[in-house]
């Protein structure tokens, strides 16, 4: 009997869900302090998105070096720079940087809203 091929559309939302089940996993590892674990399903989540070519999940950081899932307080540092938010590892010292321009755009539009300006700097 010959086995039904899935689409590739298929195969991509079962591996979303499978990925996003995993880094949830590996977040309950890393607060109850079992790490290697955490790298075994952030690892297996790397691998299905490769299979799949699926990307990551974008909200919920992993060490791109030790392969962590990444949680503030507890195995990362978190520090706010003027126009990025840098992520340091904790177990191997890796550091990621990520800008935040979104929220900075979004303050300087409310300030030029409250001044009575619009975006280019003309009078409203």
């Amino acid at each position: 009997m010959v086995k039904k091929r899935i689409s590739n559309r298929e195969a991509r939302s079962i591996a979303q869900v499978r990925m996003e089940r995993l880094l949830d996993l590996a977040l309950v590892e890393v607060r109850e302090g079992c790490i290697e674990r955490s790298r075994r399903y952030v690892t297996l989540a790397r691998r299905i998105s490769m299979r799949t070519n699926t990307p990551m999940l974008k909200d919920r950081p992993y060490c791109r070096e030790c392969m962590a899932a990444l949680l503030p307080g507890i195995n990362c540092q978190v520090r706010l720079r003027s126009d990025r938010v840098v992520m340091r590892c904790l177990s191997c010292g890796a550091v990621r940087r990520a800008p935040y321009l979104k929220e900075k755009r979004g303050e300087r539009d409310e300030q030029g809203k409250e001044e009575g300006t619009d975006r280019q700097g003309q009078r409203a």
